[in-house]
């Protein structure tokens, strides 16, 4: 992000807090953009039927697996806060400043979508009242048959705020893994996405309403978020120099197993394998069809996993290396991951109006034609999203607070100059156990960097 954004900081200039290295990875905001621009290259396949074709086909229509790598991003970049707190053994992240802090991120440019496609694009227009509601409310895979046309992409970012709701629990349930226990947070982390993978098949008994996918509840989709949550706490094991066991210098070190781990995780060669192999499968029938058709409760367990282990295939390297990662950090990518968000939202309902606005039949080729326009104008769009919409929320949220914390101070402050014998109970708190103003900093530049988009 640019210098204009006060939480998004370098690597370097972000201070290392009581034993802390929380850290912004510019690298991972290009990252987002290909995931972005991943999702968007699947659509115009399928919409041009490029996914028909032999041996390519398979591998642009499984590229639907950009939505794991958005779901992975989320869960590391929201999750490292909690692990920060696990490792230092302070105070858990404040939740209402995090579901502020999601809200302002998603709703308002999502808001504008909605309003305008329903509005605007013909084969959107005449929506009832509960299409509009389950859209507006990102509930869309809970209620049948509200995915309408131009935000029919919307579901996974459904799923995306659902996983916010349940983020917090995660964390309050791994609340006594510190200390000696650090090193029991990955496998328990592990064996809640392997429990996810039955999901399938309890989502199909579900008595749900005719039109509802359960496969597209959050639950599903565990093993993706958790892909990131477990490279969090690999980084914070990393950052911090915790682990599971005490060194001769009274630092605690990692045992030997997650040591190992670490190692693998920031083998690239490894990991490019790893992604190659996983990919590959994804795209037979074993993950189920590259397009529209049944998946089968196993097809869709099998997907799961191999997008999980692409997510992390693709980010560890980035989080457990130190670099020069100097093409996902240039400066055009940064710019994409800034606006990898509007890209996301409003690329459908482009693709949408690029078939009649330049006369193409869809369904009958042009694929390269469709990709380069659909592009263009996504890019352009979600430029103008992010300058007149995302960043002038965001900074409003961010200056409010600011505001609030000044006021806080200041009443600190006074306060202060007042005899110890006369001053209230409530004011005597040590300054240990509130975070200092670089903490706070710190865990803004880790909280508002998130990726917030689905497929």
């Amino acid at each position: 992000m640019t210098s204009t954004d006060p939480d998004s900081v370098a690597p370097a200039a972000v201070e290392t807090v009581a034993g802390s290295a929380r850290r912004f990875y510019p690298q991972l905001e290009g990252m987002r953009a290909i995931a972005a621009i991943g999702v968007l290259v699947t659509h115009v396949a399928f919409q041009t039927r490029a996914v028909e074709i032999p041996v390519l086909g398979p591998v642009l229509g499984r590229l639907d697996l950009a939505v794991a790598l958005f779901f992975a991003l989320s869960g590391f970049l929201l999750w490292r806060p909690w692990v920060d707190a696990a490792h230092r053994g302070t105070r858990h992240p404040s939740v209402p400043r995090y579901f502020r802090h999601r809200i302002v991120r998603i709703w308002p440019a999502y808001l504008v979508v909605v309003t305008l496609v329903i509005l605007l694009l013909p084969e959107a227009q005449g929506a009832d009242a509960q299409v509009w509601l389950a859209n507006l409310t990102l509930t869309q895979v809970f209620v049948p048959l509200t995915l309408t046309a131009g935000l029919t992409q919307m579901w996974s970012l459904s799923v995306e705020i659902a996983f916010y709701a349940l983020l917090p629990l995660i964390g309050f349930a791994l609340l006594r893994l510190r200390g000696s226990r650090l090193r029991a947070r990955i496998p328990v982390l592990l064996l809640l996405a392997a429990v996810s993978l039955g999901w399938a098949w309890v989502g199909t008994s579900l008595p749900v309403a005719a039109g509802v996918e359960t496969k597209n509840w959050v639950f599903g989709h565990l093993a993706w978020f958790v892909a990131g949550l477990v490279l969090a706490e690999v980084a914070g094991v990393l950052d911090s120099g915790s682990g599971a066991g005490a060194s001769a210098s009274g630092q605690t070190r990692p045992g030997r197993w997650l040591g190992g781990a670490i190692r693998l995780s920031a083998n690239r060669p490894l990991m490019l394998g790893v992604l190659v192999v996983a990919y590959a499968l994804a795209c037979t029938r074993l993950a189920g069809p590259t397009g529209l058709g049944a998946v089968t409760e196993i097809e869709f367990a099998t997907k799961m996993v191999l997008g999980g282990l692409c997510g992390y295939a693709l980010l560890a390297p980035l989080v457990c290396n130190d670099g020069p990662f100097r093409i996902l950090t240039s400066r055009v990518m940064l710019a994409l991951g800034r606006w990898s968000y509007g890209i996301f939202i409003w690329h459908v309902a482009i693709l949408a109006v690029v078939f009649p606005l330049f006369g193409i039949v869809p369904f009958s080729g042009d694929t390269l034609l469709v990709l380069v326009i659909t592009l263009g104008l996504s890019i352009g769009v979600a430029a103008a999203s992010y300058a007149f919409i995302e960043e002038p929320t965001r900074n409003w949220l961010r200056n409010r607070e600011n505001r609030r914390r000044n006021r806080a101070r200041h009443v600190s402050s006074d306060a202060s100059t007042v005899p110890a014998s006369s001053a209230p109970a409530s004011i005597g708190t040590a300054p240990d156990d509130r975070p200092s103003t670089a903490d706070q900093n710190t865990s803004h530049a880790v909280i508002d960097t998130a990726t917030s988009a689905g497929s």
